[in-house]
């Protein structure tokens, strides 16, 4: 199967779900209220790691830390983003970032397997040694709470894989990047330094 069919398919669904690549193409600054602040002394979001029994509270376990969540999928026109993600993991976690992984199925069907298949696939083909969660869902009613708050205190849902929610050090959401944003780009490089 060439690059371009296996991942055509994502491309396509994109555009006839109407995806504005204008939207895509920007960063969203949040406003800074105390609403933005989802990991307060009382916040519990607790998920299990990818592929393991291992239960973590998101909140307790990066507390102090700058946390870029993302949304993912391996079946992605934007899979290769893991990449720029891991080396965003690799240069800045000794300064304090840690990323963070959501396996979703939520766009496309674009995340059909289970969770090993998911785990080998980000550490043999990408390298990925960022964490990574459970799969889950990340929109809608039956989204995981973790992500209900993102999307209520970062301006909204992922409108497709590989959306970035930025949180600072006080468990603040301070900015959301769309898919066509590159982990790499200039835009997120300053976002993240400028909190670190």
């Amino acid at each position: 199967m060439t690059q371009l069919s296996h991942w055509g398919l994502g491309a396509l669904s994109a555009i006839l779900l109407g995806v504005s690549a204008t939207w895509y193409a920007s960063a969203r600054e949040v406003p800074q209220d105390p609403g933005n602040r989802i990991c307060s002394d009382n916040a519990r979001y607790t998920i299990r790691r990818l592929g393991s029994d291992r239960m973590e509270d998101i909140c307790a376990t990066y507390r102090g830390k700058v946390v870029l969540v993302v949304n993912t999928a391996s079946r992605c026109a934007f899979t290769d983003q893991y990449r720029g993600l891991e080396k965003l993991y690799s240069d800045y976690r000794d300064r304090g970032l840690v990323v963070i992984g959501f396996p979703s199925n939520d766009f496309a069907g674009q995340e059909p397997d289970g969770e090993q298949a998911i785990n080998n696939f980000c550490r043999m083909t990408y390298g990925v040694q960022f964490p990574m969660y459970a799969k889950i869902r990340v929109i809608g009613d039956n989204a995981e709470p973790f992500y209900k708050a993102l999307a209520n205190a970062g301006n909204g849902q992922p409108r497709w894989n590989f959306h970035k929610y930025l949180i600072d050090r006080e468990g603040r959401v301070v900015e959301n990047f769309s898919s066509y944003i590159d982990p790499q780009s200039g835009k997120m490089i300053r976002a993240i330094e400028r909190i670190l």
